[in-house]
């Protein structure tokens, strides 16, 4: 099989009804569709075995999150591509065939993600993967077209394809073989962030992430945990601090750490100060739960550290995405996308 486009499911039936029809209308001839149960208790399976008979279904027994919910139904599936696609994303007419073209004409890239648009307001970029996802020195996750919580209306200011530092897994497609050279996603994360994990381990292998601007899907966000959610900020402040953790070069780590450290107290004061008790809350339990699991963490860089060919710099913004948006008002990509302070 050439590509496998995997929907990962969690009782997500009425995303199902909505977008698989384009995902089914849009698939070339070598690709076939599966759809990972991840232990729903909606009748999601149902739905698909009565009214898509032909799609594969991959039923996993827990659900693992997104990380082990992959892993998972990846582990036994053998295809040239991976497509890991979200249930609530739309795809358009030959989506798959670029991306899958520039793939196939460099094989040291190992993952790419097309162009992200909102579903629901179309003229813009969606939060998720955008234009392509960066780091800043920090380890502060940003996108071409989303800089914080602001998007950028599309207006062919990102209709170059390019090399970046990670592909959202909204829309993820990656080489098999790579996937499982580096043993695919970290359990450990659960959800979010573990396509950076991914990407940063890949990049520190020797291969290549990129944006191909000719592939374009749409993306509803928020479908399983909305962006407002404790939960949310739980998992994306621990998860980035270990991912730094795993993958960041030894020059200026404890730096970097103690300067996270200090960036992410600011942030907690800041929910507290405008009334958002639980999600300051989540900031404590991440750092709790970062601190409970740092021996874990640390052994995982050591083991990383065996296999790093060079430690990555493309793509790495050498500057405070943070300070850049909040002190300089920078809100646009265009506005720092200066070749000096990129890798």
């Amino acid at each position: 099989m050439k590509v496998a486009v995997v929907i990962l499911n969690w009782n997500g039936k009425k995303f199902l009804e909505k977008f698989l029809p384009s995902v089914i209308s849009f698939n070339p001839s070598y690709s076939e569709i599966i759809v990972a149960d991840n232990a729903s208790t909606d009748d999601s399976i149902d739905f698909l075995k009565r009214n898509y008979p032909q799609i594969k279904i991959i039923q996993n027994v827990t659900n693992g999150g997104f990380a082990k919910g992959y892993n998972e139904a990846l582990s036994n599936l053998e295809a040239e591509y991976y497509v890991l696609l979200n249930s609530d994303v739309e795809v358009t007419a030959g989506w798959i065939a670029p991306v899958i073209n520039m793939m196939d004409a460099d094989r040291s890239i190992a993952a790419c993600q097309p162009k992200i648009k909102a579903y629901d307001n179309k003229k813009f970029f969606e939060y998720a993967g955008a234009a392509g996802g960066y780091l800043d020195k920090y380890g502060y996750p940003f996108c071409r077209g989303r800089i914080l919580d602001h998007t950028e209306e599309d207006l062919g200011q990102y209709d170059d394809s390019r090399e970046i530092f990670w592909a959202t897994g909204a829309c993820l497609f990656v080489r098999s073989e790579c996937f499982h050279l580096v043993k695919g996603f970290d359990d450990d994360f659960f959800a979010h962030m573990e396509e950076i994990d991914l990407c940063w381990r890949l990049k520190n292998r020797g291969y290549k992430i990129m944006y191909c601007a000719e592939s374009t899907v749409y993306h509803v966000g928020g479908g399983t945990l909305n962006k407002t959610s404790p939960k949310k900020t739980y998992l994306n402040f621990r998860n980035n601090l270990q991912l730094l953790v795993k993958n960041h070069p030894p020059r200026y780590f404890i730096r970097m750490l103690l300067w996270r450290m200090m960036l992410d107290g600011i942030a907690g004061i800041k929910f507290l100060l405008s009334a958002q008790f639980l999600h300051f809350i989540a900031v404590l339990k991440a750092h709790k739960s970062f601190y409970a699991s740092i021996g874990k963490t640390f052994r995982k860089r050591k083991e990383l550290k065996k296999q790093i060919i060079t430690y990555t710099t493309t793509a790495v913004y050498l500057h405070s995405i943070i300070v850049d948006y909040y002190l300089r008002g920078k809100k646009t990509f265009t506005e720092i996308d200066l070749k000096e302070r990129f890798f």
